[in-house]
């Protein structure tokens, strides 16, 4: 699968993302302080799945109804940190092309899936 990670997501998901074979794009490799909009286009154009630990992401696509190649925010608090890494790799591992049709909130214990209101036409 392709990604998009932002600034905000841990460098570890990248890494971990990226050995077991999928195409990762880290924005602060590409693009470092891009604004938000500017993130939400490139993942749309390159249609690739944004990974976020920014809550605003969410706003951008349900409120403006921005487009979207799918979403995965990540809500992990400091002393669950440790875990979030595995928790998104099992995430891609078990749900795989569902992923670039929704948004996703991975929290400790908790997933949750649905479709991203914005989501880019013809995008499987």
């Amino acid at each position: 699968m392709r990604f998009l990670a932002d600034e905000s997501c841990d460098f570890g998901i990248v890494r971990a993302l990226r050995a077991a074979g999928h195409d990762v794009l880290a924005v602060a490799e590409v693009t470092p302080r891009a604004l938000d909009p500017a993130v939400i286009d490139l993942a749309v154009r390159e249609s690739r799945v944004l990974l976020t630990e920014d809550k605003d992401f969410g706003q951008l696509v349900f409120a403006s109804g921005s487009a979207s190649s799918g979403v995965i925010l990540l809500r992990y608090p400091p002393l669950a940190r440790a875990r979030i890494v595995q928790a998104v790799v099992k995430l891609v591992e078990e749900k795989g092309e569902k992923l670039g049709v929704s948004f996703v909130v991975v929290q400790p214990g908790r997933i949750r899936i649905g479709p991203g209101p914005g989501t880019a036409p013809g995008n499987p």
